[in-house]
Parts: C-alpha cells; sequence; structure tokens
C-alpha cells in the first residue's frame, strides 16, 4: 500500500470521530503547549534579568559585609562592622583596575512633607554612586564631594518619592522634606528607571552623601557596603582580585583566615541568577511533559478501542489480500497523524500563550525554534511508540475470526 494511500485512509478514519480524535490530541495538546510555553517564557525571564543588570554595568562590583558564624550557626551580616571609608580610599589608591567606588549605607526613615508622607529607602553615598549604578538627573544636580565632607543636609530623590509627596505638581526643587525628624533639601531628582525584573522599584529611593546618613541618622562610623566599577568588563575580574588583597591588608587579616567581606560582580550575580531561571524553567518543562505521557497512553487507550470497532473491517481488508504489515502500518500511521496533529495545534498554543504573558509582564518575547522542532519529533515518537501495541493487536488478528466478530 503507498505512503499517500495510508496518510489518506488515516485521515479518513480520523475524521469519521472527530470530536474522539480531539478528545483524544488534548493530553498532546496541553503537554507540547506548556513545555513550548514554559521553555519560552524561562527564556524570556532569563533575557529580562540580563538585559537589567547589563543596563547597570557588568563592570560594577560590590563588596559586602561577611556573614558570621558562631557555634555553626550563621547569624548573617547585620553586626559586621569591618567596612569602612577608609577602606574605599585604600582601593582607588591601591588598584588601577578600579575606575570608581562609592561607600553605601542604608536606611528606612519616614519621609514627610506637608500632610503627605512615605516610608522610603534611603541610601547614603558620595558624588560617585550615581554614575557608576548608571542613575541619571532629570533636574538639579547630584550630591557633591563637599556635600560628603561637610555632611550636608541635601538629598536627590526618585520619580517615586516625588509621586508620593508632591501630588499636587509641587516643583520639588529647593523643598525642604523630613526624614523622620531630621529636615534634608531637595537638590536633585533622579530620572526614571522603572521596576526591575524581580519587581523593586528602583525610583523609590533617596540618596544623600554617606556622611550625613552616618552621623545625623544612623550614628554608625562603619559602611553597609562598597559600591564600585572596574575600567572595563574585561579588566573585572582583576579589579576583585585587587580589591580582596587591599582589604585583606587593611582589615590585616592573617594567611589562612576567612576573609570579613564578600566580592562579587554582576557578571557572576547575572550567571547566579541564570543558572536559577535555567533549571526552575527545566523543571517546569519536565512536570509539563508528563501530561505528554498521559496523551500518549490516551493515544494508546483510544486505539485499542479503534482496533475492537474495526476488527471486521480488518478481516475484510486481509480476506483481500492485505499483509500483516499493511494493517501494522496502516494503524501506525493512524496513531502517529493523531499525535502530529495535536502537537502542531499545541505548538501554536503555545507560542500563543507565551507570547499572551510575555506582553503582559512587558517581557521580551523568545522563540525556542529548537525546541519547537524537538516537540515534533517528540510528537511523532509517542505516537508510533503508544501507537505499536495496539497497531501489533490489529496485524496479528486471524482473518476468519475477524469476519466473524461482531
Amino acid at each position: 500500500m503507498k505512503f499517500r494511500n495510508h496518510i489518506k485512509i488515516a485521515w479518513q478514519a480520523l475524521l469519521r470521530n472527530k470530536t474522539r480524535a480531539l478528545l483524544t490530541m488534548l493530553g498532546i495538546i496541553i503537554g507540547i503547549g506548556s513545555v513550548i510555553a514554559m521553555v519560552s517564557l524561562g527564556q524570556s525571564s532569563t533575557k529580562g534579568i540580563s538585559s537589567e543588570i547589563s543596563s547597570m554595568g557588568t563592570n560594577a562590583v560590590m563588596v559586602m559585609r561577611a556573614s558570621q558564624t558562631e557555634g555553626g550557626v550563621n547569624i548573617g551580616s547585620g553586626n559586621v562592622q569591618t567596612l569602612k571609608a577608609t577602606d574605599v580610599e585604600a582601593i582607588l589608591a591601591g588598584s588601577s583596575n578600579i575606575s570608581m567606588a562609592s561607600p553605601v549605607v542604608k536606611a528606612s526613615k519616614q519621609i514627610v512633607y506637608g500632610a503627605n508622607n512615605w516610608p522610603g529607602a534611603i541610601s547614603g553615598v558620595n558624588e560617585a554612586y550615581l554614575e557608576i549604578n548608571k542613575y541619571e538627573i532629570a533636574s538639579g544636580s547630584n550630591i557633591t564631594a563637599d556635600d560628603v565632607r561637610n555632611s550636608a543636609k541635601v538629598c536627590v530623590i526618585g520619580k517615586t518619592v516625588v509621586d508620593n509627596l508632591f501630588k499636587n505638581g509641587e516643583n520639588p526643587l529647593g523643598t525642604v522634606i523630613r526624614l523622620g525628624r531630621i529636615p534634608v533639601k531637595i537638590i536633585g531628582i533622579l530620572e526614571s528607571k522603572g521596576q526591575n525584573m524581580m519587581g523593586m522599584d528602583q525610583d523609590d529611593i533617596v540618596i544623600l552623601p554617606y556622611t550625613t546618613v552616618q552621623k545625623r541618622m544612623l550614628a554608625i562610623n562603619y559602611l553597609h557596603m562598597i559600591s564600585a566599577s572596574a575600567v572595563s568588563e574585561n579588566v573585572s575580574d582583576l579589579a576583585v582580585a585587587d580589591i580582596e588583597s587591599i582589604l585583606r591588608r587593611t582589615h590585616k587579616i592573617m594567611e589562612g583566615n576567612d576573609d570579613d567581606f564578600e566580592v562579587r560582580t554582576q557578571q557572576q550575580i547575572l550567571d547566579m541568577l541564570s543558572t536559577v531561571t535555567d533549571m526552575l524553567t527545566i523543571l517546569l518543562a519536565a512536570i509539563a511533559a508528563i501530561s505528554l505521557l498521559v496523551g500518549g497512553i490516551g493515544i494508546m487507550n483510544i486505539m485499542y478501542v479503534t482496533v475492537t470497532e474495526r476488527t471486521r473491517e480488518i478481516g475484510l481488508r486481509m480476506a483481500v489480500g492485505a499483509k500483516n504489515k499493511d494493517i501494522l502500518t496502516q494503524f501506525l500511521f493512524e496513531s502517529t497523524i493523531l499525535s502530529i496533529a495535536g502537537g502542531i495545534i499545541g505548538m501554536f498554543f503555545g507560542v500563543g500563550l507565551s507570547f499572551t504573558v510575555s506582553t503582559l509582564l512587558d517581557w521580551a518575547f523568545v522563540l525556542n525554534i529548537p525546541t519547537i522542532a524537538v516537540s515534533f519529533i517528540v510528537c511523532a515518537a509517542i505516537g508510533m511508540f503508544f501507537g505499536w501495541y495496539p497497531a501489533r493487536k490489529a496485524a496479528n488478528l486471524d482473518p476468519i475470526n475477524a469476519l466473524r466478530y461482531e
């Protein structure tokens, strides 16, 4: 029997029971659609995170306080007070691979202007911080080195803070707001950066000289972290090595002792996040693929029913000369076409679903062609694998008994 005839007969057999064929394909449709959607959305989120971190500069380097361990229990880094402003000076003086560095001191205060208030995130930094972290001034000016030296009560605020404090459209520049009980003058407004991929509002920020936060708000003399920038992305690893060497010397850490700080680059954070998202994507795709197994079992089940219903037809074909391999091939074609048809519908479903979700979440839409190609091959393999046993049963029927079957 010719290839074309196999397809024609298989297609006609499926059309005789359209509803049953569609319900049988449902498992394949959902499985293929889910796998394609999960892989596409996983890659979209990874691309978005990469773009987000890259926009902050892949040459950024962060120095943080190391976690402490007592009695084998990790108690965090909250009590570590080893990072000082002198470390920033030592890094800038001792490494030619670092172009800029800024102390960072974090605080949370209620921001008040007139009858309006807002729980703000306060960052005490120096004049290089905005450039290191790719912030732009929309209006006004940045804090200066003089502001840092004099612990000046001035600040630069983000758009979210502006929107929540100045609801009547007032010009914030030159206005005095209160951070807790401390009056601070607004000298600059940041360009909006919006939310990052983790949903954090990058415009909900108040920038002050770090000395102001240290002396007037927190009464501390240490830093929470250091934000630095390598000369270029190519020397980021050298910059990290320089910082580690300099800080081990300034902190007087003996050979063999653990560091009391951690140094990370944006690229390391990007690699870590990409690894996590890739693992989640694989896990979700594997879970979605289980429905393919269910779909394959559904195909096997329905092909058993089909063989039983068409026993007399099988006997008649054998009686007029059809060989066992012809019967086997015919039923294999039916199960394979059933699976591939479901897979094609599932592909469109998966692509449509991933495009819709990406659009709603404002992610970049990523169409993974290799995944679609593999899905198509898997569909054909499922049809042949799960259709083999019912097809073999049909091919091994005794023609005489088949003709007598009621």
